[in-house]
């Protein structure tokens, strides 16, 4: 009686063997020595097959072959015709010119040491040649110049002349092609909610861009970097920053990612209500003017509002020279508190008052910067002068 074979297992079985033989030019493999010929050696690749290399390719500068039978190593693809071929120098760094020519002709990367920064680009050894690799193709983003010295990358070779003693090279090309081919699997994994790392690549007075990987990149705006108002959006983050983010909304068909960094950190808010209480008196900090009063910082992240109308009498306003500018510091009363809407109305508290110590909250009272005798006179100054 005939036996039915397991067609599924079968299935899976061929599906897995023709996914393993899908190896590209270029592709950085690992394979075990399996045999060595008097001109080439066989390369178990494991499911993929056997793959031949040129028996000098595993030779060392005196002319011994370097390996053995069952010896481990990892070489290059450098061709897919007829079966797979390697190489190993190129993975090496110490490929011979017409190698070289090679890879400039396929395409194939070829691995490099960043010697030292030039006039409009960096040194590069390519094996015993010297390359030039422009700026602009160092990387994806700008960073420090010297960051780049001593690191060993892969190359492409995009000119090769006078025999390879000319040979402009570049790692941004392989870079875009690495980030286009991740570009799709990243996109999936960027939901709302998800918090990621990426890479800060330019710094704007509204916010940052931020790369979360295959070249994908999210907006970081500014209101997002602190609970605190941010006013230098560089003193928070710089290029080349590796920063962790909160993906906050992802706008698919205009292809926009909004990103948060305060997000990840306890709301100041949150503490409002136990913390703070109608008629308490705290030191703060005025951080800016609109005409109907004042902002003033109560601590990072807390911010009130101290209206025109809680300053009473001009008094001495009239001494225009004198100015209200951000910074200035002094006492102020609680007078009002909504945690939904988080808003807290402040009135400020006359100096004598402050002096004779009628602030409930000690530990806030800080010295002030300038003394608030007055600061209430100042602000309306200020403000009837902007009026005006």
């Amino acid at each position: 009686m005939a036996i039915d074979e397991p067609t599924e297992d079968f299935a899976a079985m061929f599906e897995a063997s023709v996914k393993a033989k899908r190896i590209e030019k270029g592709q950085t493999i690992d394979g075990t020595i399996v045999a060595i010929g008097p001109e080439v050696a066989f390369v178990d690749v494991g499911g993929k097959g056997e793959a031949a290399i040129a028996l000098e390719e595993l030779k060392d500068a005196e002319g011994h072959v370097e390996v053995a039978v069952g010896d481990r190593i990892q070489a290059v693809v450098v061709s897919t015709a007829g079966g797979l071929t390697l190489s190993r120098k190129l993975a090496l760094g110490a490929a011979s010119l017409r190698q070289l020519e090679d890879a400039f002709q396929s395409g194939l990367p070829v691995e490099g040491k960043v010697e030292r920064a030039v006039k409009g680009g960096y040194e590069v050894r390519i094996a015993r040649q010297r390359a030039f690799c422009p700026l602009s193709q160092i990387d994806t983003i700008r960073s420090d110049a010297a960051a780049h010295e001593g690191r060993v990358y892969q190359f492409r070779i995009v000119e090769y002349k006078e025999g390879g003693r000319n040979l402009i090279v570049s790692r941004r090309a392989l870079l875009e092609e690495e980030q286009r081919a991740q570009a799709a699997e990243i996109r999936r994994s960027i939901v709302a909610g998800a918090v990621l790392t990426g890479r800060v690549t330019s710094v704007r007075e509204f916010g940052a861009f931020v790369d979360l990987g295959g070249g994908v990149q999210g907006l970081l705006h500014v209101s997002e970097m602190g609970w605190a108002r941010v006013s230098d959006t560089s003193q928070v983050v710089k290029a080349g920053d590796q920063i962790t983010v909160k993906v906050l909304q992802v706008d698919e068909s205009r292809e926009k990612i909004s990103l948060g960094l305060k997000q990840l950190t306890a709301d100041p808010w949150s503490n409002v209500g136990t913390t703070y209480q109608v008629g308490q008196v705290r030191t703060g900090r005025v951080t800016r003017i609109a005409q109907f009063g004042a902002f003033v910082e109560l601590e990072p992240g807390v911010e009130a509002l101290a209206h025109i109308s809680t300053f009473g009498p001009a008094g001495r306003a009239g001494k225009s020279s004198m100015e209200l500018t951000p910074g200035m510091t002094g006492a102020f009363e609680i007078a009002s508190i909504d945690l939904e809407k988080k808003r807290i109305g402040v009135a400020l508290v006359p100096e004598d008052s402050a002096r004779a110590g009628n602030a409930e909250d000690t530990e806030h009272q800080d010295a002030p910067a300038e003394r608030f005798g007055s600061l209430a006179d100042k602000l309306r100054g200020a403000l009837e002068r902007r009026e005006k």
